[in-house]
């Protein structure tokens, strides 16, 4: 082939059609008494006429007419999805159940809308739920390792972290200004002015005491040092080592005397210099604990009703006081906020990390659109922030989804969220603990960890997650994680369609002018909302039923908006719609009109006329880029004398799915149980698709195999002009299929290249009726009786209108020789009989020889004798 087939065939949600007379075993009856008791059951299928379809069968239309309105702008736009009050009753009970784990898993088809329509709902819901509290984080002075959390009621988080900064602020320019002033200026210099004056006064009178003596006090680098005077002059060494030993004593005397006194002074000098740090440091506090606590009155007064952010204000106040002179001294007056973040304020600062904004009502709803992390979800430590302000941790700390989200919900995609493992674990880990930890990294993108040992208190978590995924996700999760059904306990289970009917299609019209003005499109009059609704039923493969795929709707109103403006009209019409779709399939058709062109030049065999045995139309479909088409494919049966086998040859070479060996299978079981109950199936068969070399896949061709079987073997030809699709089960009945309405329209493309004959259609299983929503030129066509579509339900009625010959049903005689079946069991027949009279003149064969064999050994016996 040139393109690849479904590896399975879509089964439509309808049931199957309802069973022939004799379709089913009496009850309680068991295999081996419907085998050997013709009174058991009735005759297993009754011959049946096909039932041709009429045009108003193969389409269900709207009349426009009838909606009510001319145009979506006369309509009151949906709110919500329609159709899914069951969903929304899940997302409810979810939302408001407060027991743990019951959080919520919305699962259903793509492009349905579910995500948008949740979104809304949830935030509507949200937007009457009470407010949470803000939280923030603040440097604890004595061990600034463990950032402190504080919750504050909803809108005052902020209002703390502002009311701090603007008091920094204040300081900023206000300690400078008071550590500048007149004032302290003169205290300082009479505290620095009594300290020095002390140790002048005691230096001179040790100075005094020396000159007396004649003893010079001298500065050296390293301190002070004497020695002996004369005439006012420093006696050099040479000289006092010639005076008389005597005086030198006398001298030396006189200066370890003074020595002594001098280093008792300079002893008292440490002591004396503490004193005046105290003196200073007491002159600081005074100086700046006025402007502090005017700078922080205002704060604390607006907090006086909350203990834990009182007592945090007065650390703050006991901080600043105490280390007022390093404020006071590290910078030039300055009220800006860069400076703040850059001074030794820093570590006063708050970080909010949850809030409420004033005008903001109810709950928050935080959707998670980018790919989820550890670090988004439960948020970080900045590396480079960290490194800035080593002794303020809380200024590092970058808030995740979590605290966004805590005290409302958080949505997330469940599939993004599963491919980073970390990240689930950590909403896991987050759930299970009602808690919220920091995670210690840097930033989303990685780079250098932060610093290790920090520490900050877990803030408490209350929080919905509402996780967005499909089915096969859900029990993915379901069977692999066992946290998972424990933790989302919920499931708002989205429906794909919704039944039509007149009130059902009034309020998909209020669904279509909803998506009017979510887009700002145009408004659709009447015919073009008609035939949106019959494009609705045709996506939902159901011509009493409406998609809820709804964005694959909303695509289509938006390419017929562009359409519309490029025809210069203000309103979108029928023609509008039918061109977008039209447009649509010429964009995605590349490989079916290759397909279809390969058929058209003889690359691949397909007849369209004429009669062949073991030969037949089937269809095959295809998917591209959410493009569905199909085209015919020929199926062959040839048939021998053999051992019971049909050989799948797309089994045997890995190109046949499971599902298709499957239905291959049971054609040998309704082989078996309609024909062999009185000789043993002494065939051989093989059946192929021709000219496929994909994989193959799904049972909707299992009755096309079994016609070209019957075929083969009854050696009546079948209709080439005839193409069908169904799958069959052991008892002979057709059952539905999916992708009907694709492979209708796949044989009539073909046939119609060809030119129609009248002739030509497909056979349907009745069940596919319900599901026939056809192109409107197939509808045409079969209208003016240039094609035709037909339902069977049993193998019966399907193998008389392909081979024009009557079926057959087993009487006391057998089938009867002119009929398929008749003619069917009478090749068997042929078949069992060759087959033992084969096996009966072997075994002749096989004794002559060992009998040869005996008297040989018996006459060497005798000769050796």
């Amino acid at each position: 082939m040139f393109f690849k087939r479904l590896t399975k065939d879509k089964q439509p949600p309808a049931p199957v059609a309802a069973k022939s007379d004799g379709a089913q075993p009496a009850a309680g009856a068991t295999p081996a008494a419907e085998a050997n008791s013709a009174s058991a059951v009735p005759a297993l299928l009754s011959r049946t006429e096909a039932h041709t379809l009429s045009a108003a069968d193969l389409r269900k239309t709207v009349e426009p007419d009838k909606l009510g309105f001319k145009t979506t702008a006369d309509l009151d736009p949906a709110r919500e999805l329609i159709g899914q009050d069951r969903a929304f009753k899940a997302v409810d009970f979810g939302l408001s159940m407060k027991a743990h784990g019951f959080n919520i898993f919305v699962l259903g088809p793509a492009a349905s809308g579910k995500s948008t329509a949740v979104r809304a709902h949830v935030s509507k819901v949200a937007a009457d739920s009470p407010k949470p509290a803000d939280w923030v984080y603040v440097n604890r002075f004595d061990d600034p390792r463990r950032p402190r959390a504080l919750s504050l009621p909803a809108g005052r988080g902020r209002a703390l972290a502002e009311g701090v900064s603007a008091a920094l602020r204040d300081l900023l320019a206000a300690l400078p200004s008071a550590f500048a002033s007149e004032d302290h200026r003169a205290r300082r210099r009479a505290i620095d002015e009594a300290l020095r004056a002390s140790q002048d006064d005691a230096l001179a009178i040790i100075q005094s005491k020396a000159a007396q003596q004649n003893i010079a006090v001298l500065r050296t680098p390293l301190g002070f040092g004497m020695a002996p005077m004369h005439d006012g002059r420093v006696v050099k060494s040479e000289v006092f080592n010639q005076l008389p030993e005597t005086m030198r004593r006398d001298v030396e005397t006189r200066i370890t005397a003074l020595e002594t006194e001098l280093g008792a002074l300079l002893a008292r000098a440490p002591q004396a210099e503490k004193d005046h740090r105290r003196q200073v440091a007491e002159l600081n506090e005074e100086t700046a604990r006025r402007p502090i606590e005017e700078a922080l009155d205002t704060l604390s007064a607006d907090f006086s009703d909350l203990p834990e952010v009182a007592a945090f204000i007065a650390g703050l106040e006991a901080d600043l006081v105490a280390n007022c002179e390093q404020f006071a001294s590290d910078f030039a007056p300055s009220r800006s906020t860069t400076a703040l973040q850059k001074s030794v304020f820093a570590r006063h600062l708050v970080t909010v990390v949850a809030e409420r904004a004033p005008d903001e009502t109810g709950a928050p709803v935080c959707d998670l659109s980018m790919l989820p992390t550890a670090a988004s979800l439960v948020g970080h430590f900045d590396a480079a922030a960290a490194a800035r302000h080593p002794d303020a941790p809380a200024l590092a700390i970058r808030p995740g989804a979590l605290h966004r989200a805590n005290g409302g919900a958080l949505l997330i995609d469940a599939r993004d969220l599963v491919k980073a493992p970390q990240a689930w674990e950590t909403l896991k880990a987050a759930l299970k603990s009602s808690e919220i930890r920091i995670a210690p990294c840097t930033s989303e993108a990685g780079g250098e960890p932060a610093p290790s040992g920090l520490s900050p208190d877990r803030i408490p978590l209350a929080v919905k997650v509402v996780l967005f995924g499909d089915a096969e996700l859900f029990h993915q999760l379901e069977q692999s994680d066992a946290d998972f059904t424990r933790l989302f306990k919920v499931q708002a289970d989205f429906d794909e369609t919704i039944a039509r009917s007149k009130e059902n299609d009034r309020d998909y019209a209020r669904l279509i002018a909803q998506m009017v003005d979510m887009h700002g499109l145009k408004p659709v009059n009447a015919a073009g909302v008609a035939r949106l609704i019959e494009e609705a039923s045709r996506l939902a493969e159901h011509r009493e039923r409406l998609t809820l795929e709804v964005g694959r709707v909303a695509d289509v109103v938006q390419e017929a908006d562009y359409w519309t403006g490029e025809a210069g009209r203000d309103t979108i019409t029928g023609d509008d719609i039918r061109r977008a779709l039209d447009q649509r399939t010429r964009r995605a058709d590349r490989v079916r009109t290759h397909a279809h062109d390969a058929i058209e030049r003889g690359i691949v065999l397909v007849d369209t006329s004429g009669s062949k045995t073991g030969q037949i139309n089937g269809l095959s479909l295809a998917q591209r880029n959410g493009f569905s088409f199909a085209r015919p494919v020929r199926i062959t049966a040839r048939v021998h004398l053999g051992q019971g086998r049909v050989t799948d040859i797309e089994r045997e070479v890995t190109l046949g799915g499971p599902m298709h060996s499957k239905g291959v299978m049971i054609l040998w079981g309704y082989l078996a149980g309609r024909f062999a109950e009185d000789a043993p199936l002494a065939l051989a068969a093989t059946l192929v698709f021709e000219q496929s070399y994909d994989v193959v896949d799904g049972d909707s061709a299992s009755a096309a195999e079994l016609f070209a079987l019957l075929s083969a073997l009854a050696d009546a030809p079948l209709r080439q002009d005839l193409a069908v699709t169904g799958s069959v089960n052991q008892w002979g009945e057709i059952q539905a299929v999916g992708g009907v309405n694709e492979k209708i329209e796949g044989f009539f493309d073909v046939c119609a290249a060809r030119g129609l004959s009248g002739t030509q259609g497909v056979l349907i299983p009745e069940a596919n009726r319900q599901h026939l929503m056809l192109r409107e030129d197939v509808v045409a066509a079969v209208r003016e009786g240039r094609f035709s579509v037909s339902t069977i339900k049993t193998v019966d009625e399907g193998i008389a209108l392909m081979t024009g010959l009557e079926a057959g049903q087993k009487g006391a005689d057998g089938f009867g020789a002119a009929t398929v079946n008749g003619r069917v069991a009478a090749r068997l027949r042929a078949f069992a009989e060759r087959s033992r009279a084969f096996t009966s003149g072997r075994e002749r064969t096989d004794a002559a020889a060992a009998g040869g064999a005996l008297a040989g050994g018996a006459a060497a016996r005798d000769a050796s004798a």
